[in-house]
């Protein structure tokens, strides 16, 4: 008999170690799903911050510099249509002026690259700060020379995000005529050459890149942006040359004539 109770207290003993119900989830097992929900969490984060990058922050600028032109053609109030009739040979307007007096965020004027689309219309305006990037356009590196004189007028711009005012940069071709409107005169650039270099390449932004101690004989403009899309590791350089220029009292030049009258118009 006392060998029998003996055994049931200790059936009794081991029935009790038993977990009642549906046994607790072991704690590594815990922890898993605990790390899983924070990497969902992280994951629609990444998602919607790259959704803003890549989308949001280019419709919000695209906003803005839309009305920095609409504003530009305001203060300007410049004819937006072009002669009636273009003369076959351009004339000789002299030595290019070159506009002055202008402080971060101030407008220079308004590019028009025929490469980039017939609706590519972008304000250029002093300073390359974020104040200026990241919402206003096309940002003047305020060391280098302005539009019509001798050296490097050098502009940054966003390629990816921001408006993406420098997107397609890499499709430019030799040749390839590029436009720039300020309040007394159209600024026509031929596209030259490109080249892909480092960060910390900024003789890039000499009078004459590359060239420390030699002396301007040209008027450059220099289009600086990240390189590759999506990445910042480098930085695509694209130069032009100054070919000519003409009054904004004499109209823009025929290519870009319906595009001026549209951006000036507001229409």
């Amino acid at each position: 008999m006392a060998a029998t109770r003996t055994a049931a207290r200790r059936a009794a003993e081991r029935g009790s170690d038993r977990p009642h119900g549906r046994r607790r989830p072991a704690r590594g097992a815990f922890a898993l799903q605990v790390l899983g929900e924070l990497l969902l969490t992280v994951g629609a984060i990444v998602v919607l911050f790259v959704v803003w990058q890549l989308w949001w922050t280019n419709v919000e600028a695209d906003a803005r510099q839309g009305a920095v032109v609409r504003e530009f053609a305001q203060e300007i109030q410049a004819p937006a249509q072009p002669p009636a009739t273009p003369a076959p040979t351009p004339p000789d307007y002299g030595p290019a002026p070159v506009p002055e007096g202008f402080a971060n965020g101030d407008v220079i004027g308004v590019m028009y690259i025929p490469r980039f689309g017939e609706n590519y219309t972008r304000p250029v305006l002093e300073g390359v700060g974020r104040d200026v990037l990241d919402t206003l356009g096309l940002g003047h590196y305020p060391m280098t020379t302005l539009p019509g004189a001798p050296g490097n007028f050098a502009l940054a711009g966003h390629r990816q995000t921001h408006g993406a005012v420098l997107d397609n940069i890499d499709q430019l071709q030799p040749g390839d005529r590029i436009y720039l409107q300020t309040r007394d005169a159209y600024y026509t650039y031929v596209f030259r050459n490109s080249e892909i270099v480092l960060p910390t390449a900024t003789d890039i932004l000499l009078p004459v890149p590359h060239a420390a101690n030699a002396t301007p004989t040209e008027s450059l403009l220099t289009l600086t942006t990240c390189h590759p899309r999506y990445g910042n590791q480098q930085r695509f350089i694209a130069y032009s040359v100054l070919d000519s220029w003409q009054p904004a009292s004499a109209g823009p030049p025929a290519e870009i004539a319906a595009r001026v009258a549209a951006a000036m118009g507001g229409s």
